[in-house]
């Protein structure tokens, strides 16, 4: 599992952190099961307070996506598969609509940009 840290950025490093585990497991890279670095290491990889990663990790399992299993870890959970295909649902239909507007793709991206840094 591979995340960078946009230093500069004005999204606060837990968020990055967040996200960036979020895409890779709606996007298939991370599995169903795929055991996750323990806080202090991941914490350790990219430089920051366990508290960051923690609040992340703490966040993703109350949207779903990962599962604490005590002493052995934490894991990418069932309901990211769920998740993946409600997230594609929702993408279809907005790509139906956007045809139908008329709408040309990067401008339909740029909303969807705009809808998700709200």
């Amino acid at each position: 599992m591979i995340i960078r840290l946009e230093p500069g950025s004005g999204t606060p490093p837990y968020e990055q952190v967040k996200s960036e585990i979020s895409r890779q497991i709606l996007d298939g890279e991370l599995a169903v099961g795929t055991k996750l670095p323990t806080v202090r290491k991941l914490a350790a990889e990219l430089g920051i307070a366990p508290g960051t990663i923690a609040r992340a990790y703490r966040e993703l399992e109350e949207a779903g996506l990962l599962e604490t299993r005590g002493r052995a870890g934490t894991f990418v959970g069932a309901s990211g598969d769920t998740t993946r295909q409600r997230a594609r649902d929702a993408a279809s239909a907005y790509a139906e609509q956007v045809r139908a507007l008329g709408l040309p793709p990067d401008e339909a991206l740029a909303i969807v940009k705009a809808a998700l840094e709200a």
